[in-house]
């Protein structure tokens, strides 16, 4: 019998090594740019022209001289790694060197570049296999120009089976917006068939730049967190020896050896501001790279359960930068799945950064009216004004101080930089909510609960969250034991029927909380609202109510000034 088992011919290896790179303009437009970015530009242009099937980016990058260059492009060749033990000390976005030689594979390539330190510069253009077919000088600044000419000419049942050119379009913008909030500090120009498409400005942080990408969203609905962590590999007690801090350094804990730390860089939409209706803005960067970790996902999702409204999702962006030996790149061709190492450490770290970036804090009572330029401009104008406004000192401790009751339903609070109007029904329900998940006790009570016509499943589902209920006669049920906040509360009964409609034992909760907290309508003297207020900004997720609604409105003291023209000047404003 004849063997039917053959090597595959060079070119087929090739072709179908260059499919599992490219796929799609957007994969191009992603390799690219991510050269662009291991090469340290920090201003990179994208020209498209879809109907053609043709991209080029040109970059401020460091640049390849003539003996690179002619390198560049031949098969599996990189300038960032040497030897398999540096796949597991891998720093940059690129690695396997496959991109280059892949387009010249399936569309013709050509190259200009010029290193930093060199007065000339090269153009490249390139055969199938990768090698240099045509050399020249050529005048170029500082930097790389790659353009990728016919993209899948040579397998036309690719192009046929691509989505339209509008929607290719959409997925190379979120390629870019991916790798931008990532590297915030990049200037990205795109072009698309020869008329500027869209910019995106450099920014400090993330958290700056996402507004530009999100423009529903406003810097002061963010809060950005930064955060220094010990290595996970170390032991607990040397662990505990590293506080979390922002911005720390090692240098600052006084210890006697070198302590490697990872950074976290979290992002987060406030939820009593904004929230989506997808989970499409939860987002998980590894050293500069967007990937796909249900896990962690799954954790920061969970963080933010009992803070947002029914079917709303939280706008999330993590990004961890940890050490390489942590991560393996290698488990498929498209960079965009991991393999994380000390995966229950990193879910840890995670839920306690959400838990700190949501409570409300001395950093945390500038609103978003503090941050706009026009707010600035205001203040500015204000302290040149006749009515001055007298702040306490930066260094004095903020609290809010409950000054007044309106409709028996709002407290008033005061701080140094405004005011606040606090729900007390959903702060107090907020309050109970977090005391009963930290201690869900179950009392006897005495006389029994006598409950009417329950249904088989209405039993269940009581039996299904701790109570103890058994038969009482014909249709009747009696209650042995209740939640311990329904102990003094007359309408216990009707508390319990509530709880038999359903829901796990985090549905029960909330609905005890709720059925529990003052309600609205209710008086209450000045220690009464202090004492609340004082509770509620003592807990995990003070901005919104189990249910996601928001417990407080703010009223920043450089909004009130700008409502009420308190930087005009007497004269002028009186018309003099």
């Amino acid at each position: 019998m004849a063997s039917t088992i053959q090597a595959l011919p060079t070119e087929v290896v090739y072709l179908i090594t260059a499919g599992e790179v490219i796929d799609s303009l957007a994969s191009v437009v992603r390799e690219l740019a991510e050269n662009s970015l291991d090469a340290g530009a920090t201003r990179i242009v994208i020209y498209l022209w879809p109907q053609h099937w043709r991209i080029r980016v040109a970059d401020n990058g460091c640049g390849m001289n003539l003996e690179d260059l002619q390198q560049a492009a031949t098969a599996h060749s990189t300038s960032k790694i040497r030897s398999s033990d540096d796949l597991w000390k891998i720093n940059s976005l690129g690695f396997r060197g496959e991109a280059l030689h892949s387009l010249t594979t399936l569309a013709e390539l050509e190259i200009l570049s010029r290193p930093a330190d060199g007065n000339l510069g090269w153009r490249v253009v390139y055969g199938d296999d990768g090698k240099a077919l045509e050399v020249e000088a050529t005048a170029i600044a500082p930097g790389t120009v790659v353009t990728v000419s016919n993209l899948f000419g040579n397998c036309p049942s690719r192009r046929q089976g691509l989505p339209s050119a509008t929607q290719q379009m959409k997925a190379v913008q979120a390629a870019i917006y991916q790798i931008a909030l990532c590297h915030p500090q990049v200037t990205w120009q795109l072009w698309q068939n020869d008329r500027v498409w869209f910019t995106i400005s450099p920014a400090a942080t993330t958290g700056q730049l996402l507004p530009q990408i999100l423009p529903q969203v406003r810097q002061g609905d963010l809060q950005e967190l930064k955060l220094e962590l010990p290595h996970p590999t170390l032991s607990e007690n040397l662990r505990a020896r590293v506080p979390r801090v922002e911005q720390s350094s090692v240098t600052q804990h006084g210890l006697n050896a070198p302590i490697p730390l990872t950074a976290l860089h979290l992002v987060v939409g406030l939820p009593d501001r904004c929230h989506r209706h997808r989970p499409d803005w939860v987002r998980i960067a590894i050293n500069g790279r967007m990937v796909k970790s249900p896990e962690i996902e799954q954790t920061i999702l969970s963080a933010f359960h009992r803070t947002l409204p029914r079917d709303r999702y939280p706008i999330c962006l993590l990004h961890l930068e940890i050490s390489p030996d942590q991560i393996n790149w290698n488990r498929n061709p498209a960079k965009t799945e991991i393999y994380l190492n000390e995966l229950n450490y990193w879910q840890e770290q995670v839920t306690q950064a959400i838990d700190q970036a949501l409570r409300i804090d001395t950093a945390h009572f500038k609103e978003a009216v503090n941050t706009t330029r026009v707010s600035k401009l205001l203040k500015a104008a204000e302290a040149k004004g006749g009515y001055n406004f007298n702040p306490k000192p930066e260094n004095t401790q903020h609290s809010l101080k409950a000054v007044a009751q309106v409709s028996n339903t709002y407290i008033v609070a005061e701080h140094s930089g405004g005011m606040w109007l606090v729900e007390q029904h959903i702060a107090h329900e907020r309050v109970l909510y977090e005391q009963i998940c930290d201690n869900w006790q179950l009392v006897p009570v005495e006389p029994s609960i006598i409950l009417y016509q329950l249904s088989s499943a209405q039993v269940s589902q009581l039996q299904r969250i701790g109570l103890e209920i058994e038969t009482f006669g014909e249709q009747l049920w009696a209650v042995r034991n209740i939640p311990a906040l329904l102990q003094q509360r007359e309408d216990c009964a009707e508390a319990i029927l509530e709880l038999s409609w359903g829901g796990d034992l985090q549905a029960a909760q909330v609905a005890v909380a709720c059925r529990s907290a003052i309600r609205n309508g209710t008086p209450l003297n000045l220690p009464e609202m202090q004492t609340l207020l004082d509770q509620w900004q003592r807990t995990r997720n003070p901005r919104t109510c189990p249910h996601g609604r928001p417990i407080y409105l703010s009223l920043e003291e450089s909004a009130l000034a700008r409502f009420f023209r308190r930087h005009w000047v007497i004269g002028k404003s009186h018309g003099i």
